[in-house]
């Protein structure tokens, strides 16, 4: 059958639309593998900061989602400035530490401030490679409720075959992080290491950093979270709300604009 000149240019047209449907998904591909390590410790932007602080209502949709419960332990009130701590040991190469980082920010932004946070990548040759984070090595945070203290023990690339050296916990905290982590106990020895006040305690990710996070960008992450039906909204948002909860647990659920909602009192009745 002999096509005519217009039927032609439609098939011409359908395949100039179809190569450039591949070159987009194969650029998209690339891009993030080669450039997403360009935002290493570039300073999170307002924006940014504001993305993550989800509405209450989509916060109350995902309720614990799939997030994990956290061991409930009897330690002595851990308190920093008057204050419970929240301690975080980790490291920017740790794909896991990556995963985790974001509902602890997100949980943390909702009693206090950060200043100085910075984007992040893990380990580029480590499982889930590149995967995109934040890292607390320079940020400070602010809270009149609590006090959050991180170590980030080793950077991202490897300098001279190992990671270069970054934060030394102090004795106090190598003592909690072999108490609570220590590599006799089952299934510890990890990071990320979490405690909440040494009243509840997370460790290693509570979620697959590859299935949620790789091939993701931080606007695509933030964007996704908006949706309450996402794979990451229910993993981070999920896990957002049980640290809140852990949190109000051990600050006397104070602020009420965030202790007193529903679906994060729901949760805290089922700490312990």
């Amino acid at each position: 059958m002999k096509l005519t000149t217009n039927q032609k240019l439609a098939a011409v047209a359908i395949v100039i639309v179809i190569g450039l449907v591949i070159a987009y998904f194969s650029i998209g591909s690339s891009v993030k593998s080669l450039n997403i390590t360009s935002q290493d410790n570039v300073p999170v932007q307002q924006y940014m900061i504001n993305r993550l602080q989800v509405p209450d209502n989509v916060s109350a949709a995902v309720g614990s989602g799939l997030g994990k419960t956290l061991q409930q332990v009897n330690g002595t009130n851990l308190t920093y400035n008057g204050k419970p701590e929240i301690l975080y040991m980790g490291a920017e190469y740790c794909p896991y530490c990556a995963a985790e980082r974001w509902p602890l920010t997100i949980a943390l932004m909702r009693f206090g401030n950060f200043t100085g946070l910075e984007y992040m990548t893990s380990s580029a040759t480590d499982y889930s490679p590149s995967t995109p984070t934040f890292t607390f090595v320079n940020a400070t945070y602010t809270s009149k409720y609590i006090s959050f203290v991180s170590v980030e023990m080793e950077g991202n690339k490897v300098v001279n075959g190992s990671y270069p050296s970054l934060q030394n916990p102090n004795t106090s905290e190598t003592a909690i992080l072999s108490k609570y982590d220590g590599p006799t106990s089952a299934g510890r020895g990890g990071i990320p290491f979490i405690d909440f006040g040494n009243k509840a305690i997370d460790v290693g990710a509570t979620y697959d950093p590859y299935s949620i996070l790789d091939s993701y960008t931080w606007n695509t992450i933030s964007n996704n979270l908006y949706n309450a039906s996402s794979l990451q909204s229910e993993e981070i948002i999920g896990q957002a709300n049980i640290f809140t909860a852990q949190i109000c647990s051990i600050d006397n659920n104070t602020p009420q604009s965030v202790c007193g909602q529903t679906y994060i009192k729901k949760i805290e009745g089922n700490i312990g």
